[in-house]
């Protein structure tokens, strides 16, 4: 960045809420990215709110031009239980957003990278938003669609821009599409039937809201537990569960969401959830007033909502390899139709993650987009 503009910490309101409202400029020319609402921005951001920050922190930080015009943006981000977990020294970057021009998306990475390394840490891994919990990747096929709820959007210019500055990919996160036009059914049921078959006991329930509570934290368990192997995984902790809960029970429909259970008791889950983003997209400055949810809740029956995203799944360990999984996808995509729902996007799913997407590709689906994680060592020994 040339010597007419400058990169600074976010440290007043106003740079905050400029901050936040960059990508609503930065993309209103795009018909294929979805605004996110502000109120669910500046949750993410507030430490007061987010549980993240109880064990994690984040720095901001705002490009200006010459004339002070918001040009990028860009968060260093310690999470303290990913080096918990992992000991590896690595340090995230997120939130980044920039103009079509290298030197600002530089001066942005040099600045995480600074204070990356002010923190003790070594290397740098992004983009997270903040964590592999939430919104995760970078897009790097599939930019003439719009993304799915929850997943990210970006331009391709940033991958150019990231691999220019030092970043290598460290992992692909791919999103499969699954439309029942195109699903083997007769492979599907044939191996449900199997697998109930060598697996006595087992049976699938729905969702139930009014244990919402209890629910949540059964999710929460196996979902540790199974994931605790994969790639990158941190825990997540109670109150980041919590907190992911409440967010998403407002747009839940439990009639899509299954538990599998063994003997009564629940090994397993899915949880999918309607895709609503054509409804936020007319929502274009991301503000719900005056009519708050209201609001959302008009325009997505007007919008229409018909496909979905199942963004989390997992079976207890000592039931891998048993392809319990089949039970509430299949279920998942015979019911669907029933509520309205034609497709599904099953995301994201680790390039590590063979069983799962060998188990996805045998029945017909396709995959719809690829993003990427991104990684560089920094240097430590040189001055910042």
């Amino acid at each position: 960045m040339d010597s007419a503009g400058t990169v600074r910490p976010v440290r007043s309101r106003r740079d905050l809420r400029r901050f936040i409202n960059f990508p609503y400029s930065q993309y209103k020319r795009n018909p294929y990215w979805v605004p996110p609402l502000r109120s669910d921005v500046k949750g993410t951001l507030n430490p007061r709110r987010n549980p993240f920050f109880e064990h994690g922190r984040m720095q901001l930080f705002l490009a200006t031009d010459s004339a002070d015009r918001v040009v990028g943006r860009i968060a260093g981000i310690y999470n303290g239980m990913h080096l918990k977990t992992h000991q590896d020294d690595a340090g995230f970057f997120g939130f980044f957003e920039c103009e079509e021009r290298y030197e600002t998306a530089a001066a942005l990475l040099d600045a995480v990278r600074s204070w990356i390394l002010r923190q003790g840490l070594r290397v740098l891994r992004g983009p997270v938003n903040p964590s592999l919990n939430d919104s995760s990747g970078l897009l790097v096929n599939g930019f003439d669609r719009i993304p799915s709820i929850l997943m990210a959007y970006n331009p391709p210019y940033y991958e150019d821009f990231l691999l220019k500055w030092g970043f290598h990919r460290v992992m692909t996160l791919w999103a499969y599409y699954i439309h029942r036009k195109h699903v083997s059914f007769e492979r599907l049921r044939r191996g449900a039937a199997i697998v109930y078959r060598r697996n006595p006991g087992l049976s699938l329930r729905t969702l139930d809201m009014s244990r919402f509570e209890e629910e949540a934290r059964i999710v929460r368990e196996i979902y540790n537990e199974a994931w605790s192997d994969n790639w990158g995984f941190v825990p997540v902790t109670d109150r980041e569960f919590s907190h992911l809960a409440k967010s998403m029970k407002q747009i839940l429909d439990p009639r899509i969401c299954f538990f599998v259970l063994k003997d009564g008791e629940p090994v397993g889950f899915t949880i999918s959830l309607p895709d609503i983003n054509p409804a936020l997209q007319r929502l274009p400055t991301g503000r719900l007033f005056p009519f708050g949810l209201l609001k959302l809740l008009l325009l997505t029956k007007f919008a229409g909502v018909h496909e979905i995203r199942m963004p989390l799944m997992g079976v207890r360990k000592q039931y891998r390899g048993r392809a319990f999984a089949v039970l509430p996808v299949l279920e998942t995509i015979e019911k669907g139709p029933l509520y309205g729902y034609q497709a599904c996007e099953t995301s994201w799913i680790l390039d590590s993650n063979h069983v799962l997407k060998n188990l996805l590709a045998s029945i017909g689906t396709a995959v719809d987009k690829e993003y990427a994680l991104l990684e560089v060592p920094l240097v430590t020994g040189e001055s910042d």
